[in-house]
């Protein structure tokens, strides 16, 4: 990835991400904060919510296909499950941006090493272990957007 300076990209487009937490958590308070946090650095933020399934997240994608990142947060660790279905939603296109995953990834305090693996392997892209690092990876799937755009446009001419 390349090296992007810690401050928000600013463009005259309005940056749009998709954020909701995995479909069997119901923690609410990370979420608007997070949201909250990310509409203050000049995000439109389509927030679905709690309890949200892989579907609802193919569905809003659909809705909003400038979205730049599709951001799931989960803290009571049931996340693998709760994602299943992410690997054929991105595979066929439903979801075709990013997926950044971030908070409590396992039940008990015993952190299994394979959890991030198996996460990637479930379709995720990115892995935070802390909020703070969202808008200069934000930020950089940005400048990686509009270079591949770029890409395209000169491949098309």
């Amino acid at each position: 990835m390349s090296s992007v300076p810690n401050q928000l990209i600013r463009s005259t487009a309005t940056r749009k991400v998709i954020l909701g937490v995995a479909a069997s958590d119901s923690h609410a308070v990370a979420n608007h904060l997070i949201a909250f946090f990310l509409r203050g650095l000049g995000f439109d933020v389509v927030n679905l919510g709690t309890c949200t399934p892989v579907e609802e997240f193919a569905e809003a994608c659909a809705r909003h296909p400038e979205a730049e990142a599709v951001i799931i947060g989960s803290l009571n660790g049931h996340v693998h499950e709760d994602l299943r279905g992410l690997d054929r939603a991105k595979q066929s296109g439903l979801i075709a941006c990013p997926v950044i995953v971030g908070g409590n990834l396992s039940v008990g305090s015993h952190k299994d090493g394979s959890s991030h693996d198996r996460l990637y392997a479930a379709g995720v892209d990115h892995i935070l272990g802390d909020p703070s690092e969202l808008p200069s990876l934000l930020d950089a799937l940005h400048v990686e957007r509009e270079r591949a755009a770029v890409t395209l446009g000169l491949a098309a001419s």
